[in-house]
């Protein structure tokens, strides 16, 4: 992947389900996510009016080049040559165990951090099958190294009771899928790093991923998330599509849909919820 230094920010595929259990197949989604961003079936027009197909504010950067045996050390590398600079990334996951070397990367340069994780599982075990690096791991391996100051997480509904507990130890704020909270009630703060697991969905809106749990978030609430964001996104990754599981690629759409947004928060910084026109 070439790194480039002139686009503020840059689109990139971690095409990674070491990680994973149960099912793999995440680490065919990034691919699958740009065949439905550039459809002909759609357009690359946001909800805000931006026409991402026409603005030089954004690139796809290809995928990372990942190395198997230092999998964390090459994201985290990947990430950091596109930051240092100023940049920002968005991640095409692959699995949710790529969210801890992006946000070490991104930690680096912008400190302390405020995660908003949307997702129906919490990701906090301490190890899960005997992998400390699984895909239900990060936000507990995040708190353990100080990366982030705070974490929200929202549309969680799964947490059994070692999850509460490291909840609990670490200080994350866990909000269910039943009341969604309002974002302005959140008092979110800069610099501020998504992380959006597609299996927040309700599986009729999202059916493409290994581990779906019923009862979750529609695509429109979760667009509402992105689009009420009082601040302008620093980074963020949008994880654990199955491509196995979506033979229709609904749930490649919707992740493409929710890409769009998230490029039109980190584009269209001046007109974000609250901010002065």
């Amino acid at each position: 992947m070439a790194t480039n230094t002139t686009t503020p920010i840059t689109v990139v595929g971690v095409p990674t389900d070491l990680n994973s259990s149960f099912i793999p197949g995440a680490a065919l989604a990034p691919t699958s996510i740009r065949e439905a961003l550039h459809s002909p079936s759609t357009n690359l027009s946001t909800e805000r009016g931006i026409d991402l197909g026409a603005h030089p504010g954004w690139a796809d950067g290809g995928d990372l080049d990942l190395d198997d045996a230092s999998l964390g050390a090459s994201i985290d590398r990947g990430v950091s040559r596109l930051i240092e600079t100023g940049g920002r990334v968005v991640a095409l996951g692959g699995d949710h165990s790529i969210t801890f070397p992006i946000v070490r990367a991104t930690a680096r340069r912008h400190a302390p951090l405020t995660i908003l994780h949307l997702d129906a599982h919490a990701d906090l075990y301490d190890e899960f099958e005997g992998n400390r690096e699984s895909h239900a791991c990060p936000f507990a391996r995040i708190m353990e190294d100080g990366l982030a100051g705070r974490v929200v997480q929202i549309g969680i509904r799964t947490m059994n009771a070692h999850q509460r507990r490291q909840a609990e130890r670490f200080g994350v704020e866990v909000h269910g899928a039943r009341g969604v909270p309002a974002v302005a009630g959140l008092g979110l703060e800069p610099p501020l790093y998504l992380s959006l697991d597609l299996d927040v969905l309700d599986p009729s809106c999202a059916p493409g991923v290994a581990h779906p749990e019923p009862g979750g978030l529609t695509t429109r609430e979760v667009l509402s998330i992105i689009q009420d964001l009082p601040h302008p996104l620093i980074g963020a990754d949008l994880v654990e599509l199955n491509p196995h599981r979506d033979p229709d690629g609904l749930t490649a759409m919707a992740a493409a849909k929710l890409l769009k947004e998230i490029l039109a928060n980190m584009i269209d910084s001046h007109n974000l919820p609250g901010r002065k026109q």
